[in-house]
């Protein structure tokens, strides 16, 4: 069937002209029917088709879809991919930050793109105005269902996509490569018999020979890499020798491309025929590549590619391996879920890889099976060959795998509690009848449902009870004597930033200390459960040592490198040995100092939430305490803040006062000086007035006056806090565009023959010095 035939209104659309057998199969499900379709089939089947055909349909009734991808790189793939319906006059938009959100566009859109952490994020926002859009969502289509199955993220999906069921019930599309129990997804989501299609290797494009090689572990990681590197080169020779290509996955960007450069010395070594030495225009090309070993590479044949090289060199590296310039080509697991880049072999050369967050972990089974479905190109080999290269050890597991798939299983339970206290923060979920009808909607239980024994369905309920029940004791949600049931303040804060319950309970037994610290936020923060599967390597154990020196903590292993991570970022010197982690681990921390500034600013107040946000933003620029109040100043970070302090300003009044010319000539270009100064002007600046405030008091005398607290710049809000010899008289929180008062009590007390009065205004929200400003009394 030609696509013309099928959506002529959509025919240019699709990147071609006529459908598969696959595809002619699925199509009147899809176009005939609103009926939810749940399908899997082989990778390489074609199966994007189908999601494209899907939001065709929803386009033609006048609807909104919604494409729900597993990974953020592949959201963007999808932008570019989709194109072809903007040039048919519909919009697609990509949701991702918080930050760059553009409500308007997202409403507009016709097509809207997000990860399963986004969505989450839209539905529980869903009543606010900036993300009132998910609300009219007509048609979702999931992009590999399968991730059901992935720790953390699986549960996330499960319970976004039943919470979306509930907000506005839109037509569910979910696909996936591999789906042994697809009865039980399509039971969850309540798709027909006649709309569940389990396409089998038959319709793959090329046949498959998958096996399992091995190789005996040893005491050294990078010995074992190089004993895996040339079992994969001894799969992949007679594939490149015979005019094939390879593709060999690897657990690490950097891994990419140490295996590139070794791989090298081993085919010149071998003397395997290929490469493109004598080609002058691959030379050429290869001359304007960014990455300085790639071009190094690339006229050997050999290439790299990973989410970390420039756009132009990803897309010169795929050009490449697509015409066959590239013979041999080393990537990380991410390339297996985005571009379609099959090869004759694929060898998995690591089937564990480092987490930063989680220490070292298998590659899940999804993702092998994933990676093993790129063997074989369509229209050039009739065979395509994959292998799996592990210890012995693990040879019998990857065997069954690669014999029998996976069944896909709910991930629910595992955060259980969590996901719970999210519905109820919501609103969603207002009595215990209602939590057993939200159970109902979960995967989880159609999964407990299907395998009684294995989830203990019969106990089911009772778990849920004991989860509610703890979130009450634990302070997170509140019942009342009819039964109902409510978040707490604690309960919606968690939520809102997605923390787990233990971090949220530590943050909330800090805020009831009296006196905190910036050290106190920091080993808080490192101490999260969020970082609990962090591990430290022996090789770092040196520069933690180096950091840590001096700094008094309890911290021990992955919580104690975390703590460095965060002290050598404030101080803008991450030890060489630290870099490869610190990244994921400062923005995971950042992430927590938010959450953990909103949580003081609600249950300590707005001095605590302060420190904290101070902390956050020495941490995100890595300033000195002193100058971290540059960093409030709009279009300032790291390096402008540096050549501030360094001039000798240390704050929004310094640079106000310097002007644009002393800005000039501390290196910045006129334009940038004035926007500086300008922003600068935009801050708050306070002047303290005490009124009639006297010098001094007869002892006994008592006399009530007002101090005016002025803000001569940019409105914020502001903690005002009145002290009296160091105690605290009073505390308020105001929102101050211009001025306020405050009641100042001048009392002679017998036990004191001074009294210093301190005014003290601080900004929860900006890493703004608290102000200060003191008048003594003396008593007579």
């Amino acid at each position: 069937m030609k696509v013309a035939d099928a959506v002529p209104e959509f025919a240019d659309a699709f990147g071609f002209s006529e459908f598969n057998r696959m595809q002619r199969e699925a199509l009147p499900a899809l176009l005939d029917s609103d009926a939810n379709v749940v399908a899997s089939a082989p990778t390489g089947s074609g199966k994007t088709a189908l999601a494209e055909l899907a939001i065709c349909k929803t386009l033609q009734d006048g609807g909104t879809a919604l494409f729900i991808a597993p990974l953020r790189a592949l959201t963007n793939e999808k932008e570019a991919d989709w194109e072809r319906f903007e040039s048919l006059g519909y919009s697609v938009y990509v949701v991702t930050g918080e930050r760059d959100l553009n409500p308007r566009r997202a409403e507009r859109a016709d097509i809207l793109v997000m990860t399963p952490e986004k969505t989450d994020s839209a539905t529980r926002k869903h009543d606010s105005p900036r993300y009132s859009f998910i609300t009219d969502i007509d048609c979702c289509v999931i992009d590999e269902v399968h991730l059901l199955d992935s720790d953390g993220r699986g549960g996330v999906l499960e319970v976004t996509v039943s919470r979306l069921r509930r907000l506005c019930d839109p037509r569910i599309i979910a696909l996936s490569a591999t789906m042994p129990n697809i009865g039980d997804v399509a039971a969850w989501l309540d798709a027909p018999p006649d709309a569940v299609f389990e396409f089998d290797e038959d319709y793959r494009p090329v046949d498959l020979h998958s096996g399992v090689q091995t190789y005996t572990h040893g005491q050294n990681a990078f010995v074992d890499k190089y004993i895996r590197l040339s079992k994969a080169i001894d799969l992949a020779e007679p594939h490149i020798t015979d005019g094939g290509q390879a593709l060999v996955f690897v657990s690490s960007r950097q891994d990419t491309v140490r295996a590139a450069q070794k791989a090298r010395d081993a085919i010149a070594e071998r003397d395997i025929p290929m490469g493109a030495r004598g080609d002058y225009d691959v030379h050429t090309a290869a001359k304007e590549l960014d990455n300085e070993t790639l071009r190094k590479s690339i006229p050997d044949g050999v290439a790299f590619h990973h989410a970390g090289l420039s756009k132009g060199d990803r897309d010169q590296v795929e050009a490449w391996f697509k015409d066959g310039t590239v013979q041999l080509l080393f990537s990380t697991s991410t390339l297996a879920w985005g571009v379609n880049l099959p090869a004759r072999c694929v060898v998995i050369r690591d089937t564990k890889h480092h987490d930063p967050l989680e220490g070292e972990v298998d590659i899940s089974p999804l993702d092998i099976l994933q990676m093993l479905g790129r063997a074989g190109r369509p229209g050039y080999d009739d065979v395509g060959y994959g292998w799996v290269v592990c210890d012995r050890g693990d040879a019998d597991k990857y065997r069954t795998l690669l014999t029998d798939g996976t069944e896909i299983e709910s991930r629910l339970a595992a955060d259980l509690d969590a996901h719970l206290n999210a519905e109820i923060a919501m609103g969603t979920i207002a009595d215990l009848e209602d939590v057993m009808s939200w159970l109902e909607t979960t995967f989880y239980y159609q999964r407990a449902r299907s395998k009684p024994e294995e989830y203990g369905f019969d106990g089911l309920r009772d778990r849920v009870r004991s989860s509610l029940e703890r979130l009450v004791d634990r302070g997170f949600v509140e019942t009342d004597d009819d039964l109902g049931i409510d978040a707490t303040a604690l309960g919606r804060l968690t939520s809102k930033y997605y923390l787990d319950l233990d971090t949220a309970y530590a943050f909330r037994r800090l805020a009831d200390r009296d006196r905190l610290t910036a050290a106190d936020i920091l080993e808080t923060v490192a101490a999260s459960a969020a970082f609990d599967s962090v591990s430290a390597r022996q090789a770092e154990s040196d520069a933690i040592g180096n950091v840590l020196r001096g700094v008094d903590t309890d911290l021990e292993d992955g919580h104690r490198k975390v703590r460095a991570i965060l002290e050598a970022s404030m101080a803008d010197s991450i030890p060489g040995d630290l870099r490869s982690d610190a990244w994921i681990i400062r923005q995971n921390a950042l992430r927590l100092l938010a959450a953990l500034g909103e949580f003081l600013d609600r249950f300590s107040g707005p001095r605590a939430a302060n420190l904290a946000c101070r902390v956050e933003s020495r941490v995100e620029n890595g300033v000195a305490a002193s100058a971290v109040a540059l960093t409030a100043i709009d279009g300032v970070g790291a390096g402008r803040a540096e050549t501030l302090a360094n001039a000798g300003m240390t704050s929004p009044a310094d640079v106000l006062a310097a002007g644009h010319g002393e800005l000039t000539n501390a290196g910045f270009s006129a334009g940038v000086a004035r926007r500086v100064v300008d922003a600068a002007g935009e801050l708050p600046r306070i002047e303290v007035d005490w009124g009639a405030l006297p010098d001094e008091i007869a002892t006994g005398d008592n006399e009530l006056v007002e101090a005016t607290i002025e803000n001569r710049g940019g409105a914020a809000r502001a903690g005002i806090r009145v002290t009296v010899n160091g105690v605290e008289m009073s505390e308020t929180t105001a929102y101050l565009a211009d001025r306020t008062t405050t009641p100042i009590a001048a009392f002679g007390s017998p036990a004191a023959d001074e009294l210093e009065y301190t005014i003290e205004v601080t900004f929860p929200d900006l890493p703004l010095l608290p102000v200060r400003a003191s008048r003594t009394i003396r008593v007579e």
